[in-house]
């Protein structure tokens, strides 16, 4: 746990290795990465936090002030105890909270992962307003829900992203987690809401990026982040076959392979240039200027 004016910030780390911080989405808390780490085998060393109001996590947003920068926030906060340099993991509105850190480059990262994040603001040429329609009439449905005193108000939400059905398959104390969280999770939308992504923002990000998605996902989602992933200069772009939104339990597997492979590429170019700017020794003919 981090101690900070504001509140605490979850915080857990184990294993040795390059430094992974990985970022849950709404619902939702660091534990629900455990499967993906489960596949690592002790590969890499693994951070895990919880967004505001989720977990240990303090909330810091009101329904005035939700901006996405107090999310930002705490996860520099997190990478500066963790260490700098990592690679920043996010999935869904955690994916969303990890790209703001990265625009923000107020913190060294090594490279950014994104699993379908709720990208909105890039669907905002005319060409996407099917896609623009479909988060907009979701998230009527949803609110007209909870206004109506509708106490799983969020399945609307959940089935959205997982697929008709998802919200009713889970076990009831994640059923009960998210309902419980509700509020919370309507201030994660006034967050994305007001964060506008632009592609002259994107295209400023020079770090090594992937982004991730469900080969089953609704596709507004798909398409939110296939523009993401055009925007961002030099990113890859991975589908997960077979998988919904929720790839980080269902196909644990090959979300943890997508993410070391992308980690190690990672790695090397990054080692690649520090070996290219470092000074030849004397023997070489290179003589220090001290």
């Amino acid at each position: 746990m981090i101690e900070e004016q504001h509140g605490r910030i979850d915080y857990d780390e184990h294993g040795a290795g390059p430094t992974i911080i990985l970022v849950p989405g709404s619902c939702s808390t660091g534990a629900a990465w455990r499967p993906v780490i489960a596949g690592w085998n002790d590969e890499f060393r693994c951070v895990t936090t919880s967004l505001l109001g989720y977990g240990g996590t303090a909330e810091r947003r009101t329904a005035s002030d939700a901006s996405i920068a107090h999310e930002a926030e705490i996860l520099e906060s997190v990478i500066r105890r963790a260490g700098g340099g990592v690679h920043l993991v996010g999935h869904s509105f955690g994916g969303l909270a990890a790209l703001a850190v990265a625009l923000r480059n107020r913190v060294p990262l090594a490279s950014l992962v994104i699993a379908e994040a709720p990208a909105v603001s890039v669907l905002s040429d005319p060409e996407e307003r099917q896609h623009r329609y479909a988060f907009a009439q979701m998230t009527r449905e949803y609110f007209t829900a909870l206004a109506d005193g509708d106490m799983e108000a969020i399945a609307t939400m959940i089935d959205f992203y997982g697929g008709a059905g998802t919200f009713a398959s889970w076990p009831p104390r994640v059923r009960s987690y998210a309902v419980e969280t509700t509020p919370v999770n309507i201030l994660d939308w006034a967050s994305a809401d007001g964060f506008d992504l632009s592609a002259v923002s994107l295209a400023a990000l020079e770090i090594p990026a992937l982004v991730i998605v469900g080969g089953s996902s609704h596709p507004a989602v798909r398409r939110a982040n296939e523009l993401v992933s055009e925007r961002i200069n030099g990113a890859i772009f991975a589908t997960v076959e077979g998988s919904a939104h929720f790839m980080i339990s269902t196909h644990a597997q090959r979300v943890a392979q997508l993410i070391a492979e992308h980690v190690r590429c990672a790695e090397t170019a990054r080692d690649t240039r520090t070996i290219a700017v470092r000074p030849l020794p004397a023997a070489y003919g290179m003589h220090s200027s001290s």
